[in-house]
């Protein structure tokens, strides 16, 4: 799978719509949009061969209508969420064989965001891939809309058992902006200043900082790290409360991000 381009095509003001291609045959993962990805599949001459859905949510499922009128295509998305142009629902568990890409991806279900959102994962050489739409983000984690914290937290843990080169392939280019809570949070992490650092510099080439990776957010990701002392002292500061739960601390921690 080393053939594979996983290219971001930018969409509304920090949307990125993944497309995995090898040339010749492409998937498009979470296309809010479709005028820039039928404008990518054409000027690279790409023949798409499926869509892929993480959740309901219009920035990520609002072109397939307009995909659709142009290519014929299953539409892979969560089988616990009503979207019409989804017809071929899939849930925790399923594998997904796009066989033009030589890919196989395991769904994920990681609920939190919304109720029935999923992941796409792919064990591969020389990385493996995650396809993890609004759930996790680089140094961050979506905000829970339909779900509850508890859900939210064992969606991010379920993500962490993932293996260290996995790269994560985010639906929003949040990093900046989630790292300058994170060093709020956690102002000790010396990572977490080097993460700035290299995403600074990336920014300012107007380059993505993603993908990420599991090991650096494992090293940076304060709503992966709810069991570290320095990020426990400072939540029970924001929150006026002793917390001792994991799950606790994470719910505090999403409160603050709320707000921040």
């Amino acid at each position: 799978m080393s053939n594979l381009e996983i290219h971001p095509v930018p969409a509304f003001r920090d949307n990125y719509i993944w497309i995995i291609h090898n040339t010749v045959h492409a998937a498009i993962v979470d296309p809010g949009d479709a005028a820039p990805v039928i404008s990518y599949l054409n000027a690279k001459q790409l023949r798409p061969t499926a869509i892929l859905i993480t959740h309901h949510h219009s920035d990520h499922a609002g072109g397939n209508p307009q995909l659709l009128e142009h290519f014929d295509l299953p539409v892979y998305g969560p089988v616990h969420e009503k979207i019409a142009t989804v017809n071929s629902p899939v849930r925790d568990g399923d594998l997904i064989q796009l066989e033009s890409l030589e890919l196989t991806l395991d769904v994920m279900e990681i609920s939190g965001h919304t109720r029935g959102h999923i992941a796409y994962f792919a064990a591969s050489q020389p990385s493996n891939l995650l396809f993890c739409g609004d759930t996790l983000f680089s140094c961050g984690c979506g905000r829970i809309f339909e779900g509850t914290p508890r859900q939210m937290y064992h969606a991010l843990q379920k993500l962490t058992s993932l293996p260290n080169d996995t790269l994560v392939y985010c639906a929003h280019e949040y990093t900046l902006g989630n790292i300058a809570f994170a060093r709020t949070v956690e102002p000790g992490n010396a990572d977490l200043r080097e993460l700035e650092q290299r995403a600074n510099e990336m920014r300012r080439q107007h380059l993505p900082t993603l993908p990420t990776d599991m090991a650096t957010e494992k090293a940076c990701n304060p709503f992966l790290r709810c069991q570290h002392p320095e990020i426990i002292r400072c939540v029970e500061q924001f929150s006026g409360r002793k917390l001792t739960d994991p799950v606790d601390v994470f719910t505090a921690l999403r409160e603050w991000k709320n707000i921040f």
